[in-house]
């Protein structure tokens, strides 16, 4: 950040009274701006056992697959954005079960939320951002092509917890690669 949204001033960078972290702060008209990680939010749409994957077409991980969630956006709940997303990538309609995995990637401030889903029907379709949208039982997940680690992460997890029967709220930190 280099001017003030508030008043068009150049900022400084420094830590700010009463504060403990160094912040984007206008010496013109006080304002203080912060920086918050973004959420992701998305979803594990289920149908007969088999899992909804979509394709990206988008960077980054062009052409790699990936479950279907995005950025949250500003005045929508973290189950809205769920749906909103499945529907933007997948253009599917899914009834939003419970949050099922929460991560934390400090390295890309980033906080990762994906919700149990059940597909309610078979006409999903690929969204603007996606190539293409398929169903896969556990065997055909294509594992070394999966876009992201939390997406891995959280496949894993579902398909270990669906052996059991017991499906649990997972949390946890993924670093960056060594």
């Amino acid at each position: 950040m280099n001017f003030c949204s508030h008043c068009g001033a150049p900022v400084e960078v420094r830590i700010p009274d009463g504060d403990s972290l160094p912040r984007h702060v206008c010496p013109s008209c006080g304002a203080i701006h912060y920086t918050n990680p973004k959420l992701v939010v998305g979803s594990i749409p289920e149908w007969e056992g088999k899992i909804l994957l979509c394709r990206r077409a988008i960077e980054p991980r062009h052409g790699l697959w990936t479950l279907p969630a995005g950025f949250m956006e500003n005045h929508e709940t973290i189950v809205q954005a769920a749906l909103r997303e499945t529907r933007e990538e997948a253009n599917a309609n899914v009834e939003i079960g419970e949050l099922y995995a929460l991560y934390d990637l400090p390295h890309i401030s980033q906080v990762y939320m994906m919700f149990r889903a059940r597909l309610l029907d078979q006409s999903f379709r690929p969204g603007p951002e996606t190539l293409e949208t398929r169903l896969f039982t556990e065997a055909e997940i294509p594992w070394e092509a999966l876009a992201f680690r939390t997406i891995r992460e959280t496949l894993r997890r579902y398909f270990a917890d669906r052996v059991t029967g017991e499906y649990r709220l997972h949390i946890g930190t993924i670093e960056p690669p060594r």
